[in-house]
This record gives structure tokens, C-alpha cells and sequence, in this order.
């Protein structure tokens, strides 16, 4: 683990919510209650259509994250920050041992997506570590990750874009070797 798990937690969720814009993977509150349920979002869900809305509208917030320029990046944070009203605290819940919340559990849903990623990009800034984001290699992906490996070899995204391009490559190397025995 390279940061406290509330951290690893904060980016993987942010990643995963700006990859549900493409193909609107949040069509309806269904869908954002399984992904609520997914990501192990604790707290109040009014799962409603001003939810889906402001969750909807907080994808292009984040993404914006991946920009690469630390400096935009610090404005973004900060003003997610400010915007609701974090107040960073530790608490204990569930399963989970101290961590922190910087938002109330009563706070909407998106507000609670948007301080987590900023405090968790809070990290990131603060150790120099934001090189650990990226956009998938696939050519026809355009989905963000977080490299979390210690290599920092993370290429693909976690939509299967890895495994495709293996096989395409394995494929191509098939292909080369008829050819070169023909």
C-alpha cells in the first residue's frame, strides 16, 4: 500500500465514477445505487433524480483531475473543498478503522464522491505523486486510471482494455510467424 487505504480507496472510486460517463454507465438510481453499493458508499442516499444529477454533473469536476497540471489540479481541490464545506475528521465505522470524513453521512451523496476524491487528491499532490494518473493506452479507450503499483507499470484501465490488447498483440505475433514460415 502506498497510501492509507482511505486514500487508495478515494482515487479508485474517483477513477471509477469519471469512467461511468462513457456509455452513461449511471442511466437511472438503480444504477447509482449499485454503484453506491459497489464502492461501499456509507451514509444517506436520497437516490433520486437531483442525485443522479449532481453525481452526473461531478464526473467532468473529476476528470478534469487527470489533467496533469498540478497547479489546476490544486485550484479544483481546493474548491471542491470549500465548495462543501470540509471538515476533515476521523471516525470509525462498520468495518473500517480510523479514517476520515470530511463531510457529514447526512451530506448528499455527490458532495460526500466530490470532498473524498479532493482529500484523497490531497495526498497525492502532497507526496508528488500525481504521475500515478492516467488515461488507458487503448487506442479507443478514454477512461482514467490510478497506477498503484510500485513499478508504476499500470497501462490499461480495468475495463478489460489489458487483456484486448494482450490479445491482439498475441494475435499479431501469430500472424507475423505464418507469415515468416509461408
Amino acid at each position: 500500500m502506498l497510501f492509507a487505504n482511505d486514500t487508495e480507496e478515494g482515487l479508485r472510486s474517483a477513477a471509477a465514477l469519471v469512467n461511468t460517463e462513457d456509455g452513461e454507465q449511471l442511466p437511472d438510481a438503480d444504477a447509482l445505487e449499485r454503484f453506491a453499493r459497489d464502492w461501499n458508499w456509507s451514509g444517506n442516499l436520497a437516490l433520486d433524480e437531483a442525485e443522479l444529477d449532481a453525481v452526473r454533473n461531478l464526473r467532468p469536476r473529476l476528470r478534469s483531475l487527470w489533467s496533469g497540471d498540478e497547479d489546476a489540479v490544486v485550484d479544483t481541490v481546493n474548491a471542491l473543498l470549500r465548495e462543501f464545506n470540509a471538515l476533515p475528521q476521523l471516525v470509525r465505522h462498520d468495518s473500517w478503522d480510523y479514517h476520515i470524513h470530511a463531510t457529514p453521512l447526512e451530506a448528499p451523496l455527490s458532495a460526500r464522491m466530490a470532498v473524498e476524491a479532493a482529500m484523497a487528491f490531497v495526498d497525492l499532490i502532497r507526496s508528488k505523486e500525481l504521475g500515478r494518473l492516467r488515461t488507458c493506452a487503448a487506442e479507443d479507450c478514454t477512461n482514467v486510471l490510478v497506477d498503484l503499483s510500485k513499478n508504476r507499470s499500470r497501462r490499461f484501465c480495468e475495463s478489460g482494455c489489458g487483456n484486448r490488447a494482450a490479445v491482439a498483440a498475441y494475435r499479431a505475433r501469430l500472424a507475423e510467424r505464418a507469415e515468416a514460415s509461408a
